[in-house]
């Protein structure tokens, strides 16, 4: 229960992405879908990913370091900042496999999630889209890069053990396992079914 309610409380992240125009770099791995219709580039993609992820790690790490000069983990007579110091433990620990597929199914829901969110054109519709695909995510444990890029540096700032090897670790194999599992499983199979010229539509043109 806990997992589930952590789950709802994070969707806000998303949430806030889509309905107020932020760039998420797991969200911009849907761009490949117009990158197969050739709307873009893979210079263009490639570029876009690179600035995205680089602002959000930066966005990340400056979060945490707020948070922790905020004191706001020490409430619950530092509960909050031990449960930090566990979960970042916990994700440096995680075999490169785990990680990996752990990134695979995280951002197959993630995209998942917006891609659902193009179905409502009201706010209220949106959110209900994104809010069961997030918690799901969360409750099962799977990995997020950008959401890694906070959790592990608040959790070494609040007792986890310092390691930047492995925080540098986790976050490379949780970001190609998030870069397959939007890129591919979600981006790719629905231009696959959605948008690929059918046979009848080349021979027309």
């Amino acid at each position: 229960m806990g997992r589930l309610l952590g789950g709802i409380v994070f969707s806000l992240g998303l949430i806030l992405v889509v309905m107020a125009g932020a760039e998420l770099f797991t969200g911009n791995n849907l761009f490949v879908m117009a990158w197969a219709d050739h709307k873009v580039t893979i210079g263009a993609l490639l570029l876009n990913w690179s600035l995205v992820y680089l602002a959000n790690f930066v966005g990340a790490v400056s979060t945490a370091g707020i948070m922790h000069l905020s004191g706001a983990l020490g409430i619950g007579d530092g509960a909050v900042a031990e449960t930090a110091a566990a979960i970042a433990t916990a994700k440096l620990e995680l075999p490169a496999t785990q990680a990996f597929v752990r990134g695979v199914l995280c951002n197959a829901l993630v995209c998942l999630a917006i891609w659902l969110s193009y179905a409502s054109h009201s706010v209220s519709g949106k959110i209900l889209a994104i809010v069961f695909p997030i918690s799901a995510f969360v409750a099962l444990g799977f990995e997020h890069s950008v959401a890694n890029m906070y959790l592990i540096p608040i959790g070494m700032l609040n007792g986890a053990a310092p390691d930047i090897t492995g925080f540098i670790g986790n976050l490379v194999f949780v970001t190609l396992g998030n870069i397959v599992g939007g890129s591919i499983l979600v981006a790719i199979i629905y231009w696959l079914i959605y948008l690929r010229p059918s046979p009848h539509q080349d021979n027309d043109t």
